[in-house]
């Protein structure tokens, strides 16, 4: 069935097969808000994950997630190519084109695809004060 094919390093996406078909995972302010509507923030979709009430539960949130992230590419490429519209992933075709291990190895791809999308590269003041006090 599907599998990851690539993570993308230090990029905002991942793309993984489903069906025999290669959708690439993006993390886009469409998709930030989308997420934040639902989990209050993406600080909170990581203790929503892990802490589902049951096994269906998990999986419904992995799938929507994933055909969230998955569409995000459909729609930059429809906005790009209006005269050529590719049809959206829906959940259902999520469901009957994946296996739970695919779903277990597209969180990774789910967590490549946001994350570095999300990271920001601070140092605190401590840390520089630190380095700082190391030089002299």
């Amino acid at each position: 069935m599907g599998n990851v094919i690539t993570t993308n390093a230090g990029e905002r996406s991942a793309v993984i097969d489903i069906g025999g078909k290669k959708y690439e995972l993006i993390l886009t302010t469409r998709a930030t808000k989308a997420i934040a509507g639902r989990y209050g923030g993406l600080e909170n979709l990581g203790e929503k994950l892990m802490k589902s009430e049951n096994f269906e539960m998990a999986l419904d949130e992995i799938v929507w997630l994933l055909t969230l992230l998955a569409n995000q590419s459909i729609l930059i490429h429809n906005l790009k190519n209006k005269d050529a519209p590719e049809d959206l992933l829906t959940e259902d075709e999520v469901e009957f084109l994946t296996s739970p291990l695919d779903l277990a190895a597209y969180k990774n791809a789910i967590t490549e695809a946001m994350f570095p999308g999300t990271k920001r590269n601070v140092e605190s003041e401590d840390e520089t004060s630190l380095k700082n006090a190391e030089v002299e």
